[in-house]
């Protein structure tokens, strides 16, 4: 009884101990945190501006975007967006054709190496609403900044406010 004990014991400080050992300050996730904001800020910069080159330091070349969506017969699937149609459609947008995606809040989840971002959002087309939904991004840390590796975003005209 004694052994199960010590070992029991031993486990639960190693597991405290690895724990520990990887969790990062809080002063260390608010600046893990407002890296990943300012990389989102600057991917709707340049999206709002149609500077594609400015969303594509955002973005990891690996990059995956996905959008969720009620098929005609009701069921929700994934419609993967292909980047380089997406990159050109910003670019090739006519200057009198204004695109404004105002994100409502940015739900965060951040450590040294990896986030995640959840932001409501409504978009307005020349000024008129059009749509609302949420985006979510996944971005990792590549040690000189953060980079977007996936982003799936949904789109509805029900339910927005």
């Amino acid at each position: 009884m004694c052994k199960v004990l010590i070992i029991v014991f031993t486990v639960f400080l190693n597991s405290f101990y690895s724990y520990s050992q990887k969790q990062a300050s809080e002063k260390d996730v608010a600046r893990y945190k407002n890296e990943v904001k300012q990389t989102i800020l600057q991917f709707f910069e340049g999206f709002h501006s149609g500077d594609t080159s400015k969303i594509k330091k955002t973005m990891d070349h690996n990059i995956v975007m996905q959008t969720i969506a009620k098929a005609k017969d009701g069921k929700i699937k994934t419609v993967k967006t292909d980047v380089e149609k997406f990159l050109t459609a910003i670019h090739n947008r006519p200057a009198e054709q204004r695109w404004d995606e105002r994100l409502l809040l940015f739900k965060i989840d951040a450590d040294a190496a990896i986030a995640n971002v959840w932001t409501p959002y409504e978009f307005y087309l020349n000024g008129t609403f059009s749509h609302c939904g949420i985006n979510v991004f996944q971005l990792f840390n590549d040690g000189t900044s953060w980079r977007i590796i996936a982003l799936a975003d949904t789109r509805t005209k029900e339910g927005c406010n």
